[in-house]
């Protein structure tokens, strides 16, 4: 890298949206690859940082075994474990790994620290989740969606039913991006950013879709081809349990729900969920549901991402690290 060149983070799903065509092409091709035992070794000789200040299951373990099949290592840093917990600035924290990894994914409570992270960090940072914007799971939502639906997301409904949160507008922004309307229902006062709203319609009329917004799950599930929810309490507010208990009464996705929805509806999750509240039992284990290819698909979309920071024009075709 020169002394003027700076990495390519991912911090929002805007810093990878116009290039989401290609991204989602490349997971399909990785996925298939992978299958076949022949994953490109865009890491090779490379280490992944993995901080982390909540628990996960999906993204650390989609992250390391994606670090594995492209060639590289991962080194898996509780934030508990870092000097970062006894007072060791972002920015000191930043310079100290780029001097030793190649890339850092950050799973952060504020999403003001991953920025700051990705500030003086010489190497890319991918967010990992924080409390703005989860960008690595809304890849693997359109990267399912691409799947289900042959890569045509024109003239297509999502609905999504729930918390305005870091995952809605991380969808909104994606959904947006590939001309894909999106109608989300949230109570009044859970309802996304009013700035992320804004940029998701600005590119929702560049790219011919629409973002709705309402506070009715029905309204926004008739006619869906897809319906998406997500937890009612994210980590971190657990202390409002009984109030979001209480506001998201009606906000369930269940057989009723779907059966407004268009013909060969699914649901879909992001996952851990909480079954019995936000999504019932019948449609988590039921046919109506993407919710495991979505599981799966973090692995798929996270080495397109990881392949697109580092080969901003890949190679025509996967080769074998055999």
């Amino acid at each position: 890298m020169s002394p003027v060149e700076r990495p390519r983070h991912i911090l929002s799903v805007l810093d990878y949206a116009d290039d989401l065509p290609r991204i989602l092409r490349r997971g399909v091709e990785l996925k298939a690859a992978r299958r076949r035992g022949r994953n490109p070794p865009v890491l090779r000789e490379k280490t992944l940082a993995l901080i982390f200040e909540k628990s996960s299951t999906r993204t650390r373990t989609s992250f390391e075994v994606g670090a594995h099949d492209l060639g590289g290592q991962s080194l898996y840093l509780s934030s508990k474990d870092l000097q970062l917990g006894r007072g060791e600035t972002i920015a000191d924290t930043a310079r100290v790994l780029s001097r030793f990894v190649d890339v850092i994914a950050y799973r952060a409570f504020r999403h003001t620290d991953v920025a700051e992270l990705a500030r003086w960090s010489t190497v890319p940072v991918i967010n990992a989740l924080d409390d703005v914007e989860h960008p690595c799971q809304i890849a693997a939502d359109l990267l399912t969606l691409h799947e289900r639906w042959g890569g045509q997301f024109k003239g297509r409904r999502l609905a999504y039913i729930g918390d305005g949160n870091n995952v809605l507008n991380s969808l909104l922004l994606g959904a947006a991006s590939v001309g894909l309307e999106i109608a989300a229902a949230t109570p009044k006062e859970y309802a996304p950013r009013p700035e992320i709203v804004a940029a998701a319609r600005g590119r929702a009329e560049t790219f011919g879709s629409a973002v709705e917004l309402t506070e009715d799950p029905k309204t926004a599930a008739r006619g869906a081809d897809a319906i998406y929810t997500d937890v009612w309490v994210s980590m971190g507010d657990e202390a409002e349990t009984a109030k979001r208990e209480a506001a998201f009464q009606g906000y369930q996705v269940n057989d009723e729900l779907l059966d407004l929805a268009g013909p060969g509806a699914f649901a879909m999750h992001d996952l851990p969920a909480h079954r019995g509240q936000e999504i019932t039992d019948a449609v988590m284990d039921g046919t109506r549901q993407a919710i495991w290819d979505q599981a799966e698909n973090r692995l798929h979309a996270q080495k397109a991402l990881i392949e697109w920071i580092f080969l901003p024009s890949r190679p025509a075709r996967t080769r074998s690290r055999r």
